[in-house]
């Protein structure tokens, strides 16, 4: 397989001088009547001057002759080369991606959308022109394919038991690298240099938004609770700990059970207790 190489193009404003010397000694030739001579010279500029280029900062120009590779030229300047030779600009600019959030599914069958944002840069100008048809559209193409392979691969979300798991949501730089070494793999053919990649969208789909939503706040809800139960609990038995060891009072079995369970009801309930002054026994 052929590689990049380098054009050493001539000097655009040494023919330009070459050019326009030719150019008044046409008229010159006119002038005087010497038509052979003034076709010879038109024929002569009609070579030169076609040969002038314009090369860009961060610009390259691709140098083919009669259907053969002969080089790139990626200096920035005025430049000359035989009119015979054809020529593809190539931008060697770094230029952005931002993909429209895609439908996909996720590992555990989801539908979610998901979205990337894409640097990249042409490395190699012997690749982007020859090996792939329209490299451009081959970078948006690759980058949809593996964002939606990436997709495949982890759960939007964690669920129960699956807390050591990666997510799409949660994997942060572990899913972006992820993301962006596909991404090169799939790219290395068409000579292009990802420079970043990265999720900037990503959502359940809308038909399953609000149930997810929903099923995330049951999660929240009894997760929540398991910790109220648990600080309940602990402050309960540090409660009839400390009654029992200072001796404040005596307490049987069925006084512990109601004292307990009137302790979990104030702790765990919802709304604020309204408590009820006992100005008999403790039995009335």
């Amino acid at each position: 397989m052929k590689e990049e190489r380098i054009f050493k193009a001539a000097s655009g404003y040494l023919f330009l001088l070459l050019g326009l010397l030719v150019l008044t000694a046409v008229v010159f030739a006119f002038i005087h009547e010497i038509i052979w001579l003034g076709i010879v010279l038109i024929v002569v500029s009609m070579l030169i001057l076609p040969g002038l280029m314009v090369v860009n900062p961060n610009e390259s120009m691709v140098m083919v002759l009669f259907g053969a590779y002969r080089g790139t030229v990626k200096t920035n300047g005025f430049w000359w080369a035989i009119p015979f030779y054809s020529r593809k600009k190539i931008s060697l600019r770094a230029r952005n991606f931002d993909s429209e959030p895609i439908k996909v599914n996720d590992k555990n069958g989801n539908p979610i959308k998901i979205g990337l944002v894409l640097v990249w840069k042409v490395e190699n100008t012997y690749k982007a022109a020859f090996d792939v048809d329209r490299y451009e559209h081959f970078v948006l193409v690759q980058s949809d394919a593996a964002l939606r392979k990436l997709a495949g691969l982890y759960p939007y979300d964690n669920w129960e038991g699956h807390e050591n798991e990666m997510t799409l949501r949660s994997g942060g730089e572990e899913v972006n690298d992820e993301l962006e070494k596909e991404i090169r793999d799939r790219l290395k053919i068409a000579g292009i240099y990802v420079i970043e990649a990265r999720i900037n969208y990503i959502a359940y789909s809308e038909e399953i938004a609000g149930a997810m939503l929903r099923r995330q706040q049951a999660t929240a809800v009894v997760a929540a609770r398991f910790k109220i139960v648990e600080g309940a609990v602990s402050m309960v038995e540090m409660a009839l700990e400390q009654l029992s060891e200072k001796r404040i009072i005596d307490l049987d079995e069925e006084k512990r059970a109601a004292m307990v369970s009137n302790l979990m009801v104030v702790l765990c309930g919802d709304k604020d207790p309204n408590p009820i002054i006992n100005t008999g026994t403790l039995h009335q």
